[in-house]
């Protein structure tokens, strides 16, 4: 990531707004689904992140968590990650998440969670490869339909990744910035066509098959006990690494 870029707190209702516009600009949302600045403040002073990656004073990506609680754990759950199209592959995002952590394990906070499109391969490798994530969990239709010309017009269907931020997982995916897939011996593989990313500009209904499709395999392998532990390039495309999990 370019030295002129810096990630740290937002502050002030200012730079909320400006996360708002950045947030407009990247999903493409009518106002009824766009989290207004009132919500950065809300996370800001109930114990959440609001967090900016700053190309000298513009405001180049951000991160909003908010405070969860369940099973006796207290949590973040990273809601939105956004970056401007002018800074993506160039480490923005991954700089947002490792001040994140830091942050977060600062405060004894020690799960970070969040959701992702299980047909965006790249986010995947992101949270599964880079982060040390993992999912086991599968949101049909989450946020429901939305006015995003980046969801297609279909189903809002999410997997829920989980960054316990102190494991040896974890540790690893940090100290390796190429973020290799998970071991070729996991026990089970999800497919994704080469043709997905040329279905999402032309042809929807493809598109709708394919995430079908994973869906009900998602949720079988999670009903077992299973976890997506990693992605990598197959011979049909992508596939989903799966491995059995348990936190015992």
């Amino acid at each position: 990531m370019s030295e002129e870029i810096v990630v740290r707190k937002c502050v002030g209702i200012e730079e909320f707004q400006r996360c708002v516009a950045l947030q407009r600009e990247i999903w493409g949302e009518k106002d009824i689904e766009v989290e207004p600045a009132t919500m950065f403040v809300v996370a800001r002073e109930t114990g959440g992140q609001v967090l900016g990656a700053f190309d000298g004073e513009r405001l180049v990506g951000y991160t909003l968590a908010v405070v969860g609680y369940a099973n006796g754990t207290v949590f973040l759950h990273s809601h939105m990650t956004g970056v401007h199209g002018d800074y993506r592959d160039r480490g923005v995002g991954r700089a947002l998440k490792l001040f994140q952590r830091e942050e977060a394990l600062g405060r004894g906070i020690r799960l970070v969670v969040w959701t992702f499109d299980p047909l965006e391969t790249r986010n995947a490798h992101f949270n599964l490869n880079r982060l040390g994530a993992i999912a086991r969990k599968y949101l049909p239709n989450l946020y429901g339909l939305t006015t995003s010309p980046l969801h297609l017009g279909l189903p809002t269907d999410r997997l829920w990744a989980e960054w316990q931020l102190d494991s040896a997982r974890v540790v690893a995916a940090m100290a390796d910035l190429a973020g290799a897939p998970a071991a070729a011996s996991s026990a089970a593989r999800i497919e994704l066509p080469a043709e997905l990313d040329r279905w999402k500009r032309s042809d929807a209904a493809e598109v709708a098959k394919v995430q079908t499709r994973i869906r009900e395999e998602f949720a079988g392998w999670f009903a077992r006990g299973y976890a997506a532990v990693g992605v990598s390039k197959s011979s049909k495309g992508a596939a989903y690494l799966l491995a059995p999990w348990s936190d015992f």
